[in-house]
């Protein structure tokens, strides 16, 4: 059987590889083929395009890189073409997956969905697309089938989160060993995660940073993103305080006591670390102002919306600043605030579903 994957983000690469290693076991002559990263090469399969080279964030940087996204668009749907696999598989990324998905299933090629689109979150229109064009759906957030299957009577699967998987089977981090390799102090951690794009990272990096001096009994670790390299964080490690590890998040998640986190599918892997954390997200003016039309929703982290409530600070846009940073994270140190936490983190755990995520996906496509 012949597979084509497509992920765009590194979130994506991480569950695509999980989901090749599942489906290689289950077919090891399985003939796959994918965009993605370096984890899902790693897995098996050939890489037809990495991540780093789709990944736009924010209308204005979208509109002006469209022409590269159509390029991207019809070289994907040509190469589908020459290698004529059996079924599609598509992994979150809506605004490219889906006109990917439309074009497969008029040419006859099985489509599943793996880790559906936020339709919940904006762009519910979609839902008419997803039902024409999409075999079967793969959800992983609780909710999310109540929402199809209710609202929208588009029947889906619950398969639950890939992440707990992928943070269970990781190989466990020796904390002296991993502070003797990275010439680390004894302080204990506070791990900063800026996102994994250019322009995020120079907006959330800068505000974060200056904690460092605030709270100069602890350490504070940059998280480098896979995608970026050392050179472009450099400007910004300015203290003996501020320390830089690159690809290692989960390591350094393990050994972490607190953390900021730009808000993405990291405010979900903190929490299953059970690290307390702070959520934090600023974009251009002009992109916030349409996506405050756009998104209807309570929360942006994960772990408030899958909690129903807030369980995690948000500093969004004008609330991302110093002196709100710094008040929370005092806060966020308080032992009485950590214990609440670590019982959130607790259910949370619980209403995700428990372990094989990857495993189900990759029964149902090769079974």
């Amino acid at each position: 059987m012949k597979y084509y994957i497509i992920a765009g983000e590194a979130s994506g690469d991480l569950h695509g590889a999980n989901l090749i290693k599942a489906m290689l076991e289950k077919n090891p002559n399985a003939n796959i083929r994918f965009w993605g990263g370096d984890l899902m090469q790693k897995a098996g399969g050939t890489l037809v395009k990495h991540y780093k080279d789709l990944a736009f964030m924010g209308f204005a940087e979208v509109l002006m890189n469209i022409n590269t996204i159509f390029k991207n668009i019809s070289f994907c749907k040509n190469d589908i073409l020459q290698f004529k696999p059996d079924a599609l598989i598509l992994i979150d990324y809506p605004g490219f997956n889906m006109r990917i998905a439309d074009f497969a299933k008029k040419k006859g090629i099985k489509v599943y969905y793996y880790i559906s689109p936020q339709i919940w979150a904006w762009k519910e229109n979609r839902i008419k697309k997803i039902k024409r064009d999409v075999d079967e759906m793969f959800v992983i957030l609780p909710f999310e089938k109540e929402f199809y299957e209710q609202k929208h009577h588009f029947p889906v699967k619950f398969v639950g989160h890939p992440l707990i998987d992928a943070i269970a089977n990781r190989i466990q981090v020796d904390e002296n060993a991993f502070r003797k390799e990275h010439r680390l102090s004894k302080k204990p951690i506070i791990a900063l995660l800026p996102g994994s794009r250019k322009q995020e990272i120079k907006k959330m990096l800068s505000v974060m940073l200056k904690m460092a001096s605030k709270f100069t009994d602890y350490q504070f670790i940059i998280a480098g993103a896979p995608s970026q390299h050392y050179e472009f964080y450099k400007p910004f490690i300015k203290r003996k305080n501020v320390k830089f590890i690159s690809n290692k998040t989960y390591d350094l998640l393990s050994i972490s006591y607190a953390a900021i986190v730009t808000s993405g599918t990291a405010t979900l892997e903190t929490a299953l670390f059970k690290v307390p954390e702070i959520v934090c997200y600023k974009t251009s003016w002009i992109s916030y102002q349409i996506g405050k039309q756009l998104v209807k929703l309570k929360y942006i982290s994960l772990v408030n919306l899958i909690m129903d409530k807030e369980v995690v600070t948000e500093l969004i846009q004008g609330d991302f600043n110093e002196n709100r940073l710094e008040k929370e994270l005092k806060l966020l140190l308080d032992d009485y605030k950590r214990a609440i936490l670590f019982l959130d983190y607790y259910d949370l755990e619980q209403k995700l579903g428990g372990k094989g995520a990857s495993e189900k996906v990759a029964a149902y496509i090769t079974a």
